[in-house]
């Protein structure tokens, strides 16, 4: 029997396969199949709390697969079945139904789940042709600088086995081999692309040619794979390869208005020349730009090292301001957005150096305080900030999108964006912990989704974004991954091209104390070290708070891991004192040892000394 297509459109679906519900800590997710049936629109979600009736929770459309269920709470245990919806409407079989509990998740729980969830945006919603990340969730657009970002994002999914190795360098070489394919403006590409084609969107009419500030955010990222995947295949060859070429490739003497200018430019196109007149000075968020233009491979496209003087800090750049009694050191204003203190830095290692200027890292954790004081203090009286609450930078807002700062009225409307308290962990850890639980436990009704937390919401205002960005999601998984290891910080500083270039600058060692001020939850006082300088063996003394496994790693003040000092061990509350053998023998100079322990990692300085 011959059964026509209109019949098979018109049939009952049938039931949803491969459901599943996964617990975390304050909600379940649901997966499944894709279902076989063209004729499905529809996939309806229907939920029962506690073995209450089952209700209809919420829909989703055909070429969606998951749905997040925020239950609001630990131990809530919630039971799930789907029906699939045809073209006419007409209900299919209910799936098999599937259970799970909610659960107290510790801290190193939840920053797996936040950089999960994130991770997705550049893997799962990567745009299908080139793989290059896409502007934000709403459009095929992509963007240079969050594709160097979600580059960066790639490596941590593979470090945290969100993905395999081999997967992650897959993606990668799609997204280089696309990147050699396009349009390029004396080697700097353009902001926006057509993601399946490679063409310039123009960000603006006059912006249709090169961004360096974007190319420059987008080789960190590519310099950082480079580090990552030193394989001897040939397919990881030619990856380091052809990151090498786009690298060679950049013109960044260029954009000194054709090498005549002691200032980068920020644009140049062959129809506009450069015609938008932005000049790159600090302190903003194009630090990296001159770095990497200074590291340059390439002789005839390098610039030299007085432009970081006379065009990065050749502005308004020192201050003596000072807010709640916190040195701003280098900016205008009261810091300015919190981006400023992360994009140049996912790759870039701040810790342990200083230029002139300042130790950027002292700079940055000044700057973040600063933000954080002002939303506490709360000075315009909006609804929703406080001391778990907080972070102003560039989002979306209720009125479109701003560069949103502590600085004025104006920049301070009353919208806070999770990425930057999230953004901001290595700075100051203890607060953006707190600002994670606050936005997850007591906003995550409103601000989880698929990609993990929405852009913003201004509560004063009642707004919530549905919104993602990939130059705010790239920030949160990297700098998080930064706080927790150090990755991305220790594979881009391992570029041969970078300490040539910082010390050419004039950077130097800087022994200041870069550990945070606020002590992680695990330690009731500040770790000490003694002797401190070190030959060969000293004494850690820690005070437990709770038990936990503690274990010690060894960073030089280039970022490099040079391993575990302290095997993982079980300690007991109370105070210890730990030996330990820092051998093989390393060169003198400046390290830091990372304490890890249950939710945190401490940092202490320390000299090594004949």
């Amino acid at each position: 029997m011959i059964v026509s297509q209109s019949s098979q459109l018109l049939a009952q679906p049938e039931a949803a396969t491969g459901v599943t519900a996964t617990a975390y800590d304050h909600h379940i997710e649901l997966n499944w199949d894709q279902h076989p049936n063209p004729s499905v629109n529809t996939m309806r979600v229907y939920g029962s709390i506690d073995g209450a009736e089952y209700t209809l929770l919420g829909s989703v459309n055909s070429v969606t697969f998951n749905y997040v269920d925020f239950v609001g709470d630990f131990d809530v245990t919630s039971s799930y079945y789907l029906r699939a919806v045809g073209s006419g409407g007409q209900l299919g079989t209910p799936s098999d139904t599937v259970t799970a509990t909610t659960f107290e998740m510790n801290d190193s729980m939840l920053l797996d789940m936040v950089q999960a969830y994130t991770f997705r945006y550049f893997y799962d919603f990567g745009h299908p042709t080139s793989g290059l990340a896409r502007e934000r969730n709403t459009t095929a657009t992509v963007t240079s600088g969050g594709s160097g970002f979600g580059i960066m994002a790639l490596i941590v999914g593979a470090e945290r086995g969100f993905i395999t190795y081999e997967q992650a360098r897959v993606r990668t070489s799609k997204i280089v081999d696309f990147l050699l394919t396009v349009p390029r403006f004396k080697g700097a590409f353009s902001h926006w692309m057509n993601g399946a084609t490679g063409a310039v969107i123009p960000f603006s009419p006059p912006d249709d040619g090169g961004d360096l500030v974007e190319t420059a955010f987008l080789m960190q990222g590519l310099l950082t794979a480079r580090q990552y995947y030193t394989g001897d295949s040939a397919e990881e060859i030619a990856l380091r390869e052809n990151i090498t070429q786009l690298w060679e490739d950049v013109n960044w003497d260029w954009y000194r208005k054709e090498s005549n200018e002691d200032v980068l430019y920020w644009h140049w196109s062959p129809t506009n020349n450069f015609s938008i007149n932005l000049q790159l000075r600090g302190f903003n968020e194009t630090h990296i730009a001159y770095i990497l233009g200074i590291a340059a491979p390439n002789a005839e496209h390098s610039i030299p090292a007085s432009l970081y003087h006379t065009g990065w800090a050749g502005g308004a750049y020192e201050n003596s301001l000072g807010y709640y009694g916190i040195p701003l050191i280098v900016g205008r204003g009261k810091g300015g957005p919190l981006f400023f203190t992360h994009y140049s830095y996912l790759g870039f290692d701040p810790r342990g150096i200083k230029d002139q200027y300042a130790n950027y890292f002292v700079a940055n954790r000044n700057h973040t305080l600063i933000n954080y004081e002002h939303c506490v203090d709360n000075p315009y009286n909006w609804e929703g900030y406080g001391p778990n609450s907080w972070g102003l930078t560039a989002s979306d807002d209720p009125d479109g999108y701003l560069a949103h700062a502590p600085d004025s009225r104006q920049t301070d409307n009353g919208t806070i964006s999770p990425t930057a308290a999230l953004s901001s962990m290595p700075y100051t850890p203890e607060k953006s912990m707190d600002a994670l639980k606050y936005f997850y436990r007591e906003l995550g009704d409103e601000m989880w989704g698929p990609y993990g937390f929405y852009d913003a919401f201004n509560a004063d205002r009642n707004w919530y974004a549905n919104s993602y960005l990939a130059i705010d999601q790239g920030p949160i998984i990297c700098m998080i991954e930064n706080h927790r290891s150090g990755l991305l910080w220790d594979l881009f500083m391992r570029n041969p091209e970078i300490e040539p270039a910082l010390e050419a600058i004039g950077f130097t060692t800087d022994s200041t104390i870069v550990s945070n001020e606020e002590i992680p939850q695990f330690l009731t006082s500040p770790p000490s070290i003694s002797p401190n300088p070190v030959r060969g063996t000293t004494t850690l003394t820690l005070a437990l708070d709770r038990a936990g496994a503690i274990t010690v790693n060894l960073f030089g003040a280039d970022g490099h891991n040079h391993g575990l000092v302290l095997e993982p061990g079980l300690l007991q509350p109370g105070s210890h004192q730990l030996t330990l053998h820092l051998r093989p023998r390393l060169k003198n100079g400046l390290y830091y040892l990372r304490i890890n322990g249950p939710g945190g990692s401490a940092i202490l300085p320390i000299i090594l000394a004949d």
